[in-house]
């Protein structure tokens, strides 16, 4: 199977899920500077959320691009990457709303965790059709770095009922091990 329908259908769906991001900021009433403080959690949220989203982004292009073919188990993984995705505009407008509550600010966690898992088994998916010799399995070895994204957010769940602050900082922390395309697969392609 040629794997550019999969790459084109995947970039449709994160550039639509960055436009309805978009649209949900809100003009400000007022023309002072006191009219933006109440959209200043939506808007942190959103930029947060435009990084994770542009983070996946450049990663499944790299990811997709190891693959010397496509199976029917990679573009249903895809499809599950997908779907956790685009929750990612529900969870980021209702933390947003909500000045992080603590619910909100879990829930938001949760559909990250949800996108890392969606993430690791496409990865896991590509590696099984490509054979013991994979390109993508030799690129990321043992994938800590994918683990330790795991442990973050699973730890920033709870921890939004403890501090809403801290599990946000968590979530920031995955997204700058992450702002960085991953060069593991970047120097196994070239």
């Amino acid at each position: 199977m040629n794997k550019t329908r999969l790459e084109a259908f995947s970039d449709g769906v994160v550039a639509i899920l960055i436009t309805i991001m978009v649209l949900e900021l809100r003009i400000p009433d007022g023309a002072d500077w006191t009219a933006l403080r109440p959209i200043l959690p939506i808007f942190i949220t959103y930029v947060l959320s435009f990084v994770i989203l542009g983070i996946y982004w450049t990663n499944h292009h790299h990811l997709v691009h190891t693959a010397d073919r496509i199976n029917g188990g990679i573009l249903w993984s895809n499809l599950h990457l997908l779907f956790w995705l685009s929750l990612i505009p529900f969870a980021t407008g209702w933390m947003g709303r909500n000045n992080f509550a603590p619910l909100p600010t879990a829930v938001y966690g949760g559909v990250l965790l949800l996108c890392a898992i969606g993430y690791t088994i496409l990865e896991r998916m590509i590696i099984a059709a490509q054979g013991p010799q994979s390109r993508l399995k030799e690129a990321i070895g043992g994938d800590v770095k994918g683990y330790v994204s795991l442990a973050m957010y699973a730890a920033a769940i709870p921890l939004a009922f403890v501090n809403r602050w801290l599990a946000y900082a968590l979530y920031v922390g995955v997204a700058l091990i992450w702002f960085i395309p991953d060069r593991r697969i970047e120097r196994r392609l070239s």
